[in-house]
C-alpha cells in the first residue's frame, strides 16, 4: 500500500465534507435531494468522510439526566427547514414517541437523546462514510477541482485501502479537541497518572469513585455536572472533593431572552463586520454567554450540599473560584500535587489529590494540518489565522475557483455562536444557498429584536403573504 490509486471518477463530487459531527451532519441532511445548480435535474452530489467508525457525540459526558443547553428545535434541520424528514420530531414519530414527548413537555432534551437522534440520521442518510481518514487536500489547477486523499480504515483503525476523491467544493467540520492546560499536559499524557479530561469521564467513572480524594478543575457546565455526579455518589461527611476554577465565580450561563440574541444570525453578521482587533477583544469578555453553568445545575449542586448539612456538620467539599494551577507533579506514583495560586489574594498553596478531572473545555482543531496542500492559496489575518468571509468560506487566492467552507472553526470571525447547535441549520443553509447559487432554503432577513450597532435592519414584515409550501413526504 505504497502508491495512492489514481482514481478519477467520471463525475466529480459537488461537495466533500470532512468530518461528521453535528454540523457537517446538518449540512449533509439539508443537502440531501436538493438540486446541484439552477436548471440541473440531478441532486447535489455530496459525500462526507469521518475517521471514527461511527457517530458518537461527547460520549464521556452523556451523564444520566444531563440536558442540552439549547431547545430541541436546535436539531440538525428545523430552523432552516421544519418540513425536513431529518428533524427531531420526525425521529420521535418513527419511534412512536411523539405523544410521550408531547406530555413530557420538555423543551430541552437530554444529551443522550440528542446523540441517539443524530445516530438515527447517520444510519439512514446516504453519502456518509465512516472509517475514512482524510489525509490531504490539494487544488488541482489542471482540472479546477480539489483533490481529497483518504485512507479507509478497518474496524481496528488500521489502514485498509487508499482512495482519492475529486470535488468542486469542500466543507470542513473537523470539530474541536479537548484542551489540557500546559502545567498538566505531562501528567495527562502519562497513562499511569489519574489525570484525565472530562471527555473521558464516563469511561473512567468507576475508577475515579474509588479515589480517596478527587479534584475537578473548570467552572463550566461539564465541570459542574461532574462535580454534582461525584457529590451524589460519595458518602455523606466523606465526600473529599475539591472544585477549582480560574473564573472569579461559579457563574450562571447568560440565558436571558435578549442575551440569547447573541446566538442569532443578526449578531453573527454584526460580529463579522467588526474590525479584527475589536473581535479579538470582545470574545474573551463574552465567556458567560457560553462557558457559564445552567441555573438548574447550580441549584441542584446547592440543594445537594444543603441536604448534607441537615443533621449537622458540613460536607467535605471545597469549591474555590479565582484559582489557577501554576505547576503540577506526581507524588509516589499514585498521587498528584497541584501548586495553586489565588489571583485576587496573590496567595499560593499546594493541594495533594488522588485524581484530577480537567473540565477545561475544548479548542478548535487547527486547520493547517489538513489544509497544508492549500497553504500557498490561503489568505490570513494579522494573527496568522485563516480569513473567513461572511458566507463561511476560507478566503483563497482568486485562482482557486472552488470554495472551502468551515463549520465551528470561525469563532474569531463570527463570534460566540460558532460552536452553538442553535445556529447549525442556519449556517448549513447559508452554505448550501451559496454553493448552489440558488435559494433552496430561504432564510429570514431579521432574527433578533436587538439592533447590534447603528446600521438599521431591513424591513422585517413582508409586503405580501408568501405562498404556503406543501409538506414533503416523510420517510
Amino acid at each position: 500500500m505504497t502508491d495512492r490509486p489514481a482514481h478519477e471518477p467520471d463525475q466529480p463530487h459537488d461537495l466533500v465534507g470532512i468530518g461528521i459531527g453535528p454540523f457537517n451532519l446538518s449540512l449533509a441532511a439539508l443537502a440531501h435531494a436538493i438540486p446541484a445548480a439552477p436548471g440541473d435535474p440531478r441532486p447535489l452530489a455530496a459525500t462526507f468522510y469521518e475517521q471514527r467508525p461511527a457517530f458518537h457525540w461527547h460520549p464521556g459526558l452523556l451523564l444520566d439526566g444531563a440536558s442540552l443547553q439549547v431547545p430541541f428545535l436546535a436539531d440538525l434541520v428545523t430552523l432552516a427547514d421544519p418540513t425536513s424528514p431529518w428533524s427531531f420530531l420526525n425521529y420521535l414519530r418513527t419511534r412512536d414517541r411523539l405523544f410521550p414527548f408531547y406530555f413530557a413537555e420538555r423543551f430541552h432534551i437530554q444529551r443522550a437523546e440528542y446523540d441517539a437522534y443524530c445516530r438515527w440520521v447517520t444510519e439512514q442518510l446516504p453519502g456518509l462514510h465512516f472509517g475514512h481518514q482524510v489525509d490531504a487536500v490539494r487544488w488541482n489547477t489542471d482540472r479546477a477541482l480539489f483533490e481529497v486523499d483518504f485512507t479507509q480504515l478497518d474496524r481496528d483503525g488500521e489502514a485498509e485501502a487508499l482512495g482519492r476523491a475529486y470535488t468542486r467544493h469542500i466543507a470542513l467540520g473537523i470539530g474541536t479537541e479537548p484542551f489540557v492546560p500546559e502545567p498538566l499536559k505531562p501528567l495527562a499524557e502519562a497513562e499511569s497518572v489519574p489525570v484525565l479530561h472530562s471527555a473521558d469521564y464516563l469511561r473512567h467513572r468507576e475508577r475515579l469513585l474509588d479515589a480517596h480524594h478527587i479534584t475537578v478543575i473548570g467552572s463550566g457546565q461539564s465541570g459542574a455536572e461532574i462535580f454534582l455526579d461525584l457529590l451524589r455518589a460519595r458518602p455523606e461527611g466523606a465526600e473529599k472533593i475539591h472544585w477549582l476554577a480560574r473564573t472569579q465565580a461559579f457563574a450562571p450561563m447568560e440565558y436571558s431572552k435578549l442575551g440569547l440574541e447573541h446566538f442569532t444570525p443578526d449578531y453573527s453578521r454584526y460580529f463579522h463586520a467588526l474590525p479584527e482587533s475589536a473581535r479579538d477583544e470582545l470574545v474573551p469578555r463574552q465567556w458567560q454567554l457560553h462557558k457559564g453553568i445552567d441555573a438548574d445545575t447550580i441549584a441542584a449542586i446547592h440543594d445537594e450540599l444543603y441536604r448534607r448539612t441537615l443533621h449537622g456538620g458540613w460536607p467535605d467539599a471545597t469549591l474555590t473560584p479565582g484559582v489557577h494551577v501554576r505547576t503540577a507533579g506526581r507524588l509516589a506514583n499514585t498521587q498528584v500535587e497541584l501548586h495553586l495560586e489565588h489571583t485576587q489574594q496573590g496567595t499560593r498553596t499546594r493541594l495533594t489529590t488522588d485524581a484530577v478531572i480537567l473540565a477545561t473545555g475544548y479548542r478548535e482543531r487547527p486547520l493547517d494540518a489538513i489544509l497544508g496542500g492549500l497553504d500557498p492559496y490561503l489568505r490570513r489575518d494579522a494573527s496568522h489565522r485563516p480569513r473567513i468571509d461572511d458566507q463561511y468560506r476560507l478566503v483563497l487566492d482568486p485562482t482557486v475557483t472552488g470554495h472551502v467552507y468551515v463549520q465551528n472553526a470561525e469563532r474569531h470571525t463570527h463570534g460566540v455562536g460558532a460552536p452553538d447547535l442553535g445556529l447549525a441549520a442556519w449556517r448549513s443553509a447559508t452554505i448550501l444557498n451559496n454553493l448552489t447559487g440558488t435559494n433552496p432554503y430561504p432564510l429570514p432577513e431579521r432574527t433578533a429584536f436587538t439592533t447590534f450597532g447603528l446600521t438599521p435592519h431591513p424591513p422585517a414584515i413582508p409586503t405580501q403573504t408568501p405562498a404556503l409550501v406543501p409538506l414533503r413526504q416523510t420517510l
